[in-house]
Protein backbone atom coordinates (compact mmCIF):
# COMPACT_ATOMS: atom_id res chain seq x y z
CA UNK A 1 0.00 0.00 0.00
CA UNK A 2 1.89 3.39 -0.95
CA UNK A 3 2.40 6.06 1.64
CA UNK A 4 0.13 9.07 2.43
CA UNK A 5 2.62 11.94 2.22
CA UNK A 6 0.33 14.09 2.97
CA UNK A 7 -0.10 13.36 6.53
CA UNK A 8 2.17 13.40 9.33
CA UNK A 9 2.37 9.76 10.68
CA UNK A 10 2.07 9.53 14.26
CA UNK A 11 4.09 6.87 16.10
CA UNK A 12 2.55 3.36 16.16
CA UNK A 13 2.51 3.05 19.81
CA UNK A 14 1.18 5.57 22.13
CA UNK A 15 1.81 5.63 26.46
CA UNK A 16 -1.08 7.26 28.42
CA UNK A 17 -0.35 10.54 30.12
CA UNK A 18 -0.76 9.25 33.64
CA UNK A 19 2.63 7.90 33.16
CA UNK A 20 4.66 11.27 33.02
CA UNK A 21 2.39 12.14 36.24
CA UNK A 22 5.70 11.46 38.38
CA UNK A 23 7.41 14.11 36.59
CA UNK A 24 4.99 16.96 38.10
CA UNK A 25 7.48 16.51 41.07
CA UNK A 26 10.98 17.38 39.87
CA UNK A 27 10.78 21.09 39.85
CA UNK A 28 10.58 20.83 43.32
CA UNK A 29 13.33 18.29 43.70
CA UNK A 30 15.58 20.44 41.79
CA UNK A 31 14.28 23.72 44.65
CA UNK A 32 15.77 21.55 46.98
CA UNK A 33 18.88 20.77 46.06
CA UNK A 34 19.34 24.52 45.33
CA UNK A 35 18.33 25.05 48.75
CA UNK A 36 21.39 23.00 50.41
CA UNK A 37 23.92 24.55 51.59
CA UNK A 38 26.85 25.72 49.71
CA UNK A 39 30.15 28.09 49.83
CA UNK A 40 29.02 31.72 49.69
CA UNK A 41 31.95 32.49 48.41
CA UNK A 42 31.70 29.71 44.89
CA UNK A 43 31.56 30.88 41.31
CA UNK A 44 29.31 29.51 38.94
CA UNK A 45 31.35 27.63 36.30
CA UNK A 46 31.46 30.57 33.33
CA UNK A 47 31.53 29.92 29.78
CA UNK A 48 32.10 32.99 27.36
CA UNK A 49 32.84 33.31 23.84
CA UNK A 50 33.41 36.65 21.44
CA UNK A 51 32.60 37.25 18.06
CA UNK A 52 29.95 34.78 17.22
CA UNK A 53 27.70 36.67 14.83
CA UNK A 54 28.37 37.60 11.40
CA UNK A 55 25.36 40.27 11.73
CA UNK A 56 27.08 42.36 14.04
CA UNK A 57 30.14 44.46 14.52
CA UNK A 58 30.79 42.45 17.78
CA UNK A 59 28.82 39.75 19.58
CA UNK A 60 29.44 37.69 22.60
CA UNK A 61 28.01 35.01 24.35
CA UNK A 62 28.25 34.25 28.54
CA UNK A 63 26.80 31.58 29.97
CA UNK A 64 26.39 30.79 33.99
CA UNK A 65 26.73 27.62 35.68
CA UNK A 66 23.00 26.65 36.45
CA UNK A 67 21.38 28.05 33.03
CA UNK A 68 21.70 31.68 32.49
CA UNK A 69 22.67 32.26 29.05
CA UNK A 70 22.88 35.34 27.57
CA UNK A 71 24.05 36.64 23.47
CA UNK A 72 24.97 40.48 22.72
CA UNK A 73 25.13 42.25 19.87
CA UNK A 74 26.54 45.64 19.31
CA UNK A 75 27.11 48.07 16.44
CA UNK A 76 28.87 51.61 16.33
CA UNK A 77 29.87 54.17 15.76
CA UNK A 78 26.93 55.64 14.00
CA UNK A 79 26.16 59.32 13.32
CA UNK A 80 23.65 60.20 14.95
CA UNK A 81 22.15 63.84 15.38
CA UNK A 82 19.69 63.18 17.67
CA UNK A 83 20.83 61.63 20.75
CA UNK A 84 17.75 59.00 21.04
CA UNK A 85 16.52 59.76 24.04
CA UNK A 86 20.03 58.99 25.68
CA UNK A 87 21.82 62.22 27.43
CA UNK A 88 25.49 62.29 26.56
CA UNK A 89 28.20 61.50 29.68
CA UNK A 90 30.00 64.81 28.21
CA UNK A 91 29.01 67.64 25.97
CA UNK A 92 31.28 66.43 23.05
CA UNK A 93 31.05 62.87 23.75
CA UNK A 94 28.85 59.96 21.85
CA UNK A 95 25.61 58.35 23.23
CA UNK A 96 25.25 54.48 24.55
CA UNK A 97 22.33 53.07 23.64
CA UNK A 98 21.36 49.69 25.37
CA UNK A 99 18.77 47.20 24.82
CA UNK A 100 17.43 44.48 27.08
CA UNK A 101 15.13 41.66 25.75
CA UNK A 102 13.94 38.50 27.15
CA UNK A 103 12.76 35.58 25.76
CA UNK A 104 9.48 33.91 26.11
CA UNK A 105 10.84 30.72 27.37
CA UNK A 106 13.87 32.24 29.48
CA UNK A 107 11.97 31.87 32.62
CA UNK A 108 10.62 28.98 34.32
CA UNK A 109 6.82 28.91 35.60
CA UNK A 110 4.34 31.37 34.33
CA UNK A 111 5.30 33.48 31.63
CA UNK A 112 4.87 37.10 30.49
CA UNK A 113 2.70 38.29 27.87
CA UNK A 114 4.95 39.01 25.11
CA UNK A 115 4.81 42.77 24.87
CA UNK A 116 2.79 43.13 28.06
CA UNK A 117 2.95 46.41 30.32
CA UNK A 118 5.39 44.40 32.92
CA UNK A 119 7.40 42.71 30.65
CA UNK A 120 8.04 45.95 28.87
CA UNK A 121 8.55 47.45 32.64
CA UNK A 122 11.09 45.39 33.27
CA UNK A 123 13.25 45.40 29.99
CA UNK A 124 13.38 49.17 30.40
CA UNK A 125 15.06 48.90 33.70
CA UNK A 126 17.10 46.20 32.90
CA UNK A 127 18.49 48.16 29.80
CA UNK A 128 19.10 51.12 32.46
CA UNK A 129 20.97 49.13 34.48
CA UNK A 130 23.20 47.92 31.78
CA UNK A 131 23.45 51.16 30.37
CA UNK A 132 24.65 52.91 33.57
CA UNK A 133 26.80 49.97 34.55
CA UNK A 134 29.11 50.11 30.90
CA UNK A 135 28.84 53.85 30.03
CA UNK A 136 32.20 54.59 32.68
CA UNK A 137 33.82 51.56 30.84
CA UNK A 138 33.64 52.88 27.26
CA UNK A 139 35.29 56.38 26.14
CA UNK A 140 32.64 57.70 24.78
CA UNK A 141 34.49 61.26 24.06
CA UNK A 142 36.10 59.67 21.11
CA UNK A 143 32.81 59.24 19.38
CA UNK A 144 31.49 63.00 19.44
CA UNK A 145 28.17 62.89 18.28
CA UNK A 146 28.14 59.44 17.32
CA UNK A 147 25.82 56.42 18.10
CA UNK A 148 26.91 53.16 19.82
CA UNK A 149 24.44 50.61 20.48
CA UNK A 150 24.31 47.64 22.39
CA UNK A 151 21.60 44.75 22.28
CA UNK A 152 21.41 41.97 25.16
CA UNK A 153 18.91 38.87 24.47
CA UNK A 154 18.27 36.88 27.40
CA UNK A 155 18.30 33.31 26.27
CA UNK A 156 17.63 31.17 29.67
CA UNK A 157 17.66 32.86 33.20
CA UNK A 158 19.13 30.39 35.52
CA UNK A 159 20.05 33.85 38.42
CA UNK A 160 22.03 36.64 38.16
CA UNK A 161 20.86 37.44 34.35
CA UNK A 162 21.96 40.78 34.85
CA UNK A 163 25.60 40.48 35.99
CA UNK A 164 26.04 38.01 33.11
CA UNK A 165 24.24 40.67 30.76
CA UNK A 166 27.42 43.04 31.46
CA UNK A 167 29.88 41.32 31.05
CA UNK A 168 28.32 39.64 27.73
CA UNK A 169 27.86 43.50 26.21
CA UNK A 170 31.38 44.60 27.52
CA UNK A 171 33.05 41.63 25.44
CA UNK A 172 30.73 42.39 22.70
CA UNK A 173 32.15 46.16 22.62
CA UNK A 174 35.57 45.09 22.96
CA UNK A 175 34.54 42.61 19.83
CA UNK A 176 33.76 45.81 18.08
CA UNK A 177 36.55 47.39 18.28
CA UNK A 178 35.51 49.97 20.68
CA UNK A 179 37.71 52.11 22.50
CA UNK A 180 37.23 51.49 26.23
CA UNK A 181 38.90 51.69 29.22
CA UNK A 182 38.70 47.94 30.78
CA UNK A 183 36.05 45.53 30.33
CA UNK A 184 33.10 45.74 33.00
CA UNK A 185 32.45 42.61 34.58
CA UNK A 186 29.43 41.60 36.52
CA UNK A 187 29.18 40.16 39.91
CA UNK A 188 25.79 39.42 41.52
CA UNK A 189 24.98 38.74 45.18
CA UNK A 190 22.03 37.86 47.39
CA UNK A 191 21.43 37.35 50.95
CA UNK A 192 19.31 33.77 51.80
CA UNK A 193 16.23 34.80 54.79
CA UNK A 194 16.71 34.96 58.05
CA UNK A 195 18.20 36.71 60.79
CA UNK A 196 21.44 34.56 60.15
CA UNK A 197 21.05 34.71 56.39
CA UNK A 198 24.69 34.93 54.91
CA UNK A 199 25.31 36.95 51.14
CA UNK A 200 25.62 34.15 48.48
CA UNK A 201 27.71 35.10 45.10
CA UNK A 202 26.20 34.39 41.65
CA UNK A 203 22.83 33.09 43.17
CA UNK A 204 20.92 30.97 40.96
CA UNK A 205 16.83 31.21 39.76
CA UNK A 206 15.69 29.90 43.16
CA UNK A 207 17.83 31.83 45.68
CA UNK A 208 17.25 34.70 43.77
CA UNK A 209 13.51 34.04 44.26
CA UNK A 210 14.09 33.43 48.18
CA UNK A 211 16.36 36.06 48.94
CA UNK A 212 15.66 39.41 50.56
CA UNK A 213 18.39 41.20 49.03
CA UNK A 214 19.82 41.70 45.93
CA UNK A 215 22.92 43.58 44.79
CA UNK A 216 24.70 43.38 41.36
CA UNK A 217 28.35 44.89 41.14
CA UNK A 218 29.94 46.15 37.86
CA UNK A 219 33.76 46.69 38.14
CA UNK A 220 37.16 47.95 35.78
CA UNK A 221 39.12 45.18 37.40
CA UNK A 222 42.20 46.62 35.63
CA UNK A 223 41.47 50.35 37.17
CA UNK A 224 40.36 48.50 40.00
CA UNK A 225 36.98 51.46 39.67
CA UNK A 226 33.95 50.24 40.65
CA UNK A 227 31.11 51.41 37.35
CA UNK A 228 27.94 50.35 38.90
CA UNK A 229 26.26 49.00 41.86
CA UNK A 230 22.81 48.81 41.82
CA UNK A 231 20.35 46.54 44.27
CA UNK A 232 18.07 46.88 46.93
CA UNK A 233 16.14 45.02 49.82
CA UNK A 234 15.49 44.69 53.86
CA UNK A 235 16.91 42.99 56.83
CA UNK A 236 20.11 44.01 56.59
CA UNK A 237 22.90 45.73 58.62
CA UNK A 238 25.05 48.54 57.10
CA UNK A 239 27.80 46.42 57.59
CA UNK A 240 26.14 43.59 55.46
CA UNK A 241 26.30 45.62 52.83
CA UNK A 242 29.77 46.33 53.16
CA UNK A 243 30.47 42.93 53.27
CA UNK A 244 28.48 41.80 50.29
CA UNK A 245 30.52 44.84 48.17
CA UNK A 246 33.80 43.45 49.12
CA UNK A 247 32.43 40.09 48.00
CA UNK A 248 30.94 41.30 44.92
CA UNK A 249 34.62 43.24 44.01
CA UNK A 250 36.28 39.91 44.70
CA UNK A 251 34.33 37.51 42.59
CA UNK A 252 34.65 40.09 39.57
CA UNK A 253 38.50 40.18 39.59
CA UNK A 254 38.29 36.07 39.72
CA UNK A 255 35.88 36.34 36.45
CA UNK A 256 37.75 39.10 35.04
CA UNK A 257 40.82 36.31 33.38
CA UNK A 258 37.98 34.09 31.93
CA UNK A 259 36.35 36.68 29.83
CA UNK A 260 39.74 38.68 28.96
CA UNK A 261 41.12 35.42 27.71
CA UNK A 262 37.52 34.95 25.38
CA UNK A 263 38.42 38.78 23.59
CA UNK A 264 42.28 37.50 22.87
CA UNK A 265 40.73 34.22 21.35
CA UNK A 266 38.36 35.60 19.13
CA UNK A 267 41.22 38.20 17.80
CA UNK A 268 43.31 35.48 17.25
CA UNK A 269 40.18 33.59 15.32
CA UNK A 270 39.58 36.92 12.88
CA UNK A 271 43.65 37.34 12.04
CA UNK A 272 43.46 33.59 11.33
CA UNK A 273 40.85 34.20 9.11
CA UNK A 274 41.98 37.28 7.61
CA UNK A 275 44.77 35.93 7.08
CA UNK A 276 43.90 32.71 5.29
Amino acid sequence: MPLDHRRVRGPEESQPPALWAAAAGLPDEEEEEDASPRDPCALRPLFARAGLLSQAEGSAYVELGGGTKVLCAAWGPREAAEPGGAAPVTGVGGWLLCEFRRAPFAGRGARWRPGSAAEREAEREAASALREALEPAVRLIRYPRARLTVSALLLQDGGSALAAAISAASLALADAGVEMYDLAVGCALCRAPGPAGAWLLQPGEAEERRAVAHLTVALLPALNQVSAVLGGGQGSPPDAWAQALRLGLDGCHRLYPVLRQSLLRAARRRDAAAAA
